[in-house]
């Protein structure tokens, strides 16, 4: 395989931060707002098209965001790279772990109706039984997103 020239150059650029004054303010400024945004996404999911997917992508382009202005060292603080494996395991264990207390219950994997949760009135289990599944959505994407940035800098 032919090496690339500039491709050592490129991956050394993105782990360091840029001295540009105007770039900091504009990502520090942005970024909040795309976490917002992500977070409306999220919980509108189950109301409106959008929801884990579409808002672990809004709140991990915040957090990548933050990653290639200031530089990996200084973005640590927001979103440490030590906590995205454990966040994506999270994620992953609430959705597949309701979906089988479904399925334990007497249901169907993701069956709702067979939630053993006696204190919700059942025309809203429905609901928040889907904001905890796009909760497990949304925790897995964007940590996911955000260790494989930090995994492809590190290699």
């Amino acid at each position: 395989m032919i090496p690339i020239k500039g491709d050592a150059c490129h991956i050394e650029g993105m782990k360091s931060r840029s001295d540009s004054p105007i770039i900091h303010v504009c990502a520090r400024g942005i970024s909040p707002v795309i976490l917002i945004i992500g977070l409306y996404v999220f919980f509108h999911g189950h109301y409106s098209p959008g929801g884990g997917f579409q808002g672990g992508v809004l709140l991990a382009a915040s957090f990548l965001l933050l990653r290639m202005t200031l530089g990996s060292q200084i973005s640590q603080l927001v979103m440490p790279s030590p906590w995205t494996i454990t966040l994506s395991a999270i994620g992953a264990l609430i959705f597949a772990g309701t979906g089988l207390v479904a399925l334990l219950a007497g249901g169907n994997f993701l069956d709702y109706a067979f939630l053993p949760v006696p204190w919700f009135d059942p025309a809203y289990l429905r609901n928040y039984a889907i904001l905890f599944i796009e909760l497990g959505v949304t925790l897995t994407v964007m940590a996911t997103l955000v260790s494989i940035y930090d995994d492809l800098l590190e290699g």
